[in-house]
């Protein structure tokens, strides 16, 4: 997987994409990143790349321009148009699992970081297929953004993690949080790992840990039950837990 990033500060990638899980994968060759610096794509000898917007107002807007050309820059050297050319701002759609997995399956992306007061209108109209927000805030630019976008997408491309199940079992994966982890030691400061964890029952264990999901979703993030993929066996678990509430309120 190919993703081009084009930025005004691309110096600001350098920690988060060369550590970890992102670093391995790089060094690995499964998933490409190429920093895209926008003023490069300048066509005044200063450099610059915004401008006041026309109307007036506070702050600036970047110059369609040098947007269009590290676009087209990139077309060239890749041979084929890209299909999908994401913008960071708060007015697109809301980062998701569903958004993070069909990203995710895509051979090549191009994501563009805002800045200033935003891009001009026309780099949406013509250039973007996508915009993509991580939250109802304001940032600096969309370089943070695009950390994130990033990193959430790498995580569920074919062999990035060590292991096929961990993409699979996280939160949101399925609609719901994840289940509790425990390592050793078995007792710690007076607390101690659920015996069901270490009797070596795995069915046992499955239905605990999803039970677990179940109880935290119910609990922290309510409004994702309506969305979430529950089977028979989880609208059972879901009964007994309320009906367990129920008759503690009873007693």
């Amino acid at each position: 997987m190919i993703i081009d990033i084009l930025t005004l500060f691309p110096e600001m990638f350098a920690g988060p994409f060369s550590s970890s899980i992102l670093k391995r994968a790089q060094e690995r060759g499964l998933i490409k990143i190429n920093l895209v610096d926008i003023r490069d794509y300048s066509t005044n000898k200063h450099r610059t790349v915004d401008d006041t917007p026309y109307g007036g107002g506070a702050g600036m807007v970047i110059c369609p321009g040098p947007l269009f050309g590290a676009v087209e820059h990139i077309t060239a050297l890749r041979g084929c148009k890209p299909r999908r050319v994401v913008l960071m701002c708060p007015q697109g759609r809301p980062l998701g699992h569903e958004l993070a997995a069909e990203l995710a399956g895509e051979e090549h992306l191009v994501l563009i970081c805002g800045h200033y007061e935003g891009v001009d209108e026309r780099v949406r109209e013509r250039l973007v297929t996508d915009e993509v927000s991580i939250g109802d805030y304001v940032l600096t630019g969309g370089e943070l953004p695009a950390m994130v976008v990033v990193d959430v997408i790498a995580r569920l491309v074919p062999g990035v993690l060590g292991e096929a199940a961990s993409a699979e079992e996280e939160s949101f994966s399925d609609g719901l949080l994840e289940y509790p982890h425990y390592t050793r030691p078995r007792e710690y400061r007076g607390m101690v790992v659920p015996d069901v964890l270490l009797s070596g029952h795995h069915e046992r264990i499955r239905l605990w840990r999803r039970r677990q999901s179940l109880l935290r979703t119910l609990a922290s993030r309510p409004e994702m039950m309506e969305q979430a993929v529950l089977n028979n066996e989880d609208k059972e678990i879901i009964k007994k837990v309320i009906k367990d509430l129920q008759n503690l309120e009873l007693s």
